[in-house]
């Protein structure tokens, strides 16, 4: 059988096995071809099915469309001598290494067990003094406005309110598409998603890979940005979208850049990212033109002017630990928005180690930062986006009484497309079509179904951000926006509450 040759020094054994029940399965080979990564295969001599599960990524893609469920996936049992310090994954991950001498990759957030604190607060209701509010058949405000805020208003001399509001972002709801980049993703899942956002009336965004000219349709629901690699950028590009994003930092590889192999850049990429076919593009770690919140500042200004200052410009950080201060920085340098992204926030590929180990919680980084933005008079200067694993409207909802305008989400938009977490996006072998660039993948996902589940996905989020601020007594986004009253801890020490900024329940 294939895969067992691998007993030598450098054998590691399956993380998954694949568990088929043989009287069930009909010998289909449904599960041999829809597998991208070869698990599966018909045995001429013992006529089964069998599978060589060292390849196995549990994407469920087998399981899903076996004819008879014949299929499960399990995880292996199989174990190293426990030890406190050298768990299982340090010894495997070792004798990778010393196998390849080879950074370790890893797709989506941070896995690992730290807290998290969304999980760890607690929302109010009202009950006899405050009464609640039926989103049914009372008015309930989801509508949201990003960008710079005017405090002055100024009159003519017949005493009409002079327009004078800087450019905004107007959303249906406080919930955005995060940057994920057409070569990261596939055209497919690009498509679904700028029609979810077309549909539900808010925003998408490109990524650092340009915009293809199928999707400059969507323009006006659509955040292009602009990254260290500078990929695909162009005056008709940036005067496509509705708002700019300049990328500083990504949560889940704060500090690093950005690197699609080549053999996923093909005609259409090639074209959309202005690079040559077949090469590797690779976005450095810093911007090399910016060293400084002045420098920063100068490419703000100059995106702006090359956009007629029609155009809010937002300037998207990691999450680490000098967060608030960097932000701090960032609204004095002219830009109307500042999007935070958290440590668990996902990505097409990044060093396992750096994923793993650097960037700090959104929770505490949004709390951080909206409180200092707040104690030096300049909140209603920028907008605050955050995103980074929000996973349910209860995410959304805490999120923006910790002091967010709105949240950004990518990973969640992405399992309503498909995906199964199988975190091996960097391989470009999804079997769901969606971190693929591979045809015969990219075609499983069909953008007509696609986008609709996107699109319900965030209608039912809505519903119960609806059903959660009634209960609290609130009828709008803009009442909830930092109201952190209307949050409680449990099984927080004094530190994280205070950086929160909540009390802790019972209070």
């Amino acid at each position: 059988m294939r895969g067992l040759n691998k007993m030598g020094i450098n054998f590691i054994h399956p993380q998954f096995e694949v568990v088929r029940n043989q009287d069930r399965c009909i010998k289909c080979r449904v599960c041999e071809r829809q597998c991208a990564n070869e698990v599966h295969f018909y045995d001429e001599d013992s006529k089964l099915m069998l599978s060589d599960e060292t390849n196995c990524v549990n994407c469920h893609r087998c399981v899903a469309l076996c004819p008879t469920k014949a299929l499960k996936i399990v995880e292996s049992d199989h174990t190293f001598k426990p030890h406190a310090n050298w768990t299982g994954e340090h010894i495997e991950n070792i004798f990778r290494q010393a196998d390849s001498g080879g950074v370790l990759l890893a797709s989506m957030g941070n896995p690992k067990e730290y807290p998290i604190y969304f999980d760890k607060m607690l929302i109010n209701a009202s009950q006899v003094t405050n009464p609640s509010i039926d989103p049914l058949r009372e008015p309930m405000e989801t509508k949201v406005s990003l960008g710079k805020k005017t405090v002055e208003i100024k009159r003519d001399s017949n005493g009409k309110i002079i327009p004078n509001t800087p450019p905004q972002i107007k959303l249906n709801v406080p919930i955005m598409f995060s940057a994920m980049s057409y070569g990261s993703i596939s055209y497919n899942a690009h498509e679904s998603l700028a029609r979810a956002a077309s549909e539900l009336g808010t925003m998408y965004n490109t990524g650092e890979g340009g915009l293809h000219e199928d999707f400059y349709k969507y323009g006006k629901n659509t955040i292009v940005q602009v990254a260290s690699g500078r990929f695909g950028v162009h005056k008709d590009y940036l005067n496509t979208g509705s708002a700019i994003e300049i990328k500083m930092g990504q949560g889940a590889k704060p500090g690093i850049g950005g690197h699609l192999p080549g053999e996923k850049i093909g005609p259409d990429i090639s074209k959309t990212r202005m690079i040559p076919e077949g090469s590797d593009a690779i976005s450095p770690a810093p911007h090399h033109d910016i060293y400084s919140i002045e420098d920063l500042r100068q490419l703000v200004l100059s995106l702006k002017e090359a956009t007629n200052y029609e155009k809010p410009v937002i300037v998207k950080i990691a999450a680490v630990h000098n967060v608030a201060a960097i932000a701090s920085g960032v609204a004095r340098s002219g830009a109307d928005i500042i999007a935070i992204d958290g440590f668990r926030g996902g990505t097409g590929a990044a060093p396992t180690r750096i994923r793993d180990n650097v960037g700090i919680p959104i929770e505490l980084a949004l709390a951080s930062v909206d409180s200092r933005l707040r104690n030096e008079g300049i909140r209603n200067n920028v907008s605050l986006v955050v995103g980074g694993s929000i996973r349910s409207s209860a995410d959304v909802v805490k999120a923006i009484a910790l002091g967010a305008d709105c949240v950004y989400i990518a990973t969640s938009a992405l399992m309503a497309l498909g995906c199964h977490l199988c975190r091996n996006c960097h391989s470009g072998k999804c079997n769901w079509g969606i971190a693929t660039q591979r045809p015969d993948l990219v075609k499983r996902l069909n953008p007509d179904i696609g986008y609709k589940r996107v699109v319900n996905l965030v209608t039912a989020w809505e519903h119960e951000i609806k059903e959660m601020m009634g209960g609290m007594g609130i009828n709008s986004i803009e009442a909830l926006k930092g109201n952190r009253l209307m949050l409680r801890g449990v099984g927080l020490n004094e530190k994280e509450l205070e950086i929160l900024g909540i009390k802790h329940a019972g209070e």
